[in-house]
């Protein structure tokens, strides 16, 4: 099946190494789309679970797509969260088409866009506490009460329903996503960016604001852990993506990454990282 060609595709709060990730159907999304960039918006990884030695083929698979697309030529973007924040002391290293970095700001025709995790809010506004819990166990016990509510929806044939995005956007966490949100439009728009897209808060959403200062466009990409949204930015426009709502039939695994292991996927992309030193240096030696 032929794959949706994309500029820029953008997830984030996947996860990997929990209980809650759902890798098998983000691979699935990944297989079905082709994108020239794909930002990689923080907590990709669950670093504090490592320890636990939970990591199942799945969520490894997961990986590997995504060095499989980076030696394909898509520029792959790492941008770090709260969740895989030690990641922060690569910040600033490449490797053939492979990028960590703790920000970016990307040209989109014409219009600047502006990409971060969003934790480095949690010590400027009020009421971080419950942030703080959103990737804690009180969010993982939302989660699991989510997942025994879906089985039963889904015998009565009844739509999902999510308890943790009610208690998200109720009472003291309602405030403090606005404030969240106004926060990175405020700070975008002083910057002269035209849109500021996030993660951490795990609530997808596309949103026009306008202040007195200017207008910003906000984007949050949602997770793979409740939601399974993406962002993607096709004919100069933005839309969110749900997992939930494509029609499409599963995409299988790509045959190269069955056949390529973890080392030949790095050898490739620092393969890259070298051709493009040498095409570099050439240059440079014609020009003198």
């Amino acid at each position: 099946m032929k794959k949706r060609k994309l500029e820029v595709s953008v997830i984030s709060d996947v996860h990997l190494g929990t209980l809650e990730s759902h890798a098998d159907e983000l691979i699935t999304y990944l297989n079905s789309i082709q994108p020239k960039k794909l930002i990689l918006n923080g907590d990709i990884l669950e670093v504090g679970q490592l320890h636990k030695k939970y990591f199942p083929p799945a969520h490894m698979k997961v990986i590997r797509k995504i060095l499989a697309m980076a030696s394909k030529g898509t520029l792959v973007y790492y941008v770090t969260g709260n969740h895989d924040d030690v990641l922060r002391k690569l910040s600033g290293t490449s490797m053939g088409n492979l990028f960590v970095v703790d920000k970016l700001v990307l040209e989109l025709d014409g219009k600047k866009a502006w990409f971060f995790h969003g934790d480095v809010f949690d010590t400027s506004l009020q009421n971080t506490k419950w942030l703080a819990r959103l990737g804690g166990s009180g969010y993982q016990l939302l989660l699991k009460i989510n997942k025994t509510t879906d089985f039963v929806l889904r015998k009565l044939n009844i739509n999902r329903y999510s308890i943790s995005e009610k208690v998200k956007l109720n009472g003291k966490a309602s405030k403090y996503v606005k404030n969240f949100e106004k926060a990175g439009v405020d700070m975008a728009i002083d910057k002269g960016y035209d849109y500021v897209i996030c993660g951490h808060l795990h609530l997808p959403k596309k949103e026009m604001h306008v202040t007195k200062k200017g207008s910003c466009t906000y984007l949050n990409s949602g997770d793979w852990v409740e939601h399974l949204t993406a962002l993607e930015y096709s004919l100069k426009r933005w839309k969110i993506y749900r997992y939930d709502h494509d029609k499409l039939s599963p995409f299988f695994m790509d045959q190269e990454l069955k056949e390529m292991d973890m080392q030949e996927l790095v050898e490739t992309i620092a393969a890259q990282k070298e051709a493009k030193a040498k095409k570099g240096h050439k240059r440079n030696k014609f020009r003198k």
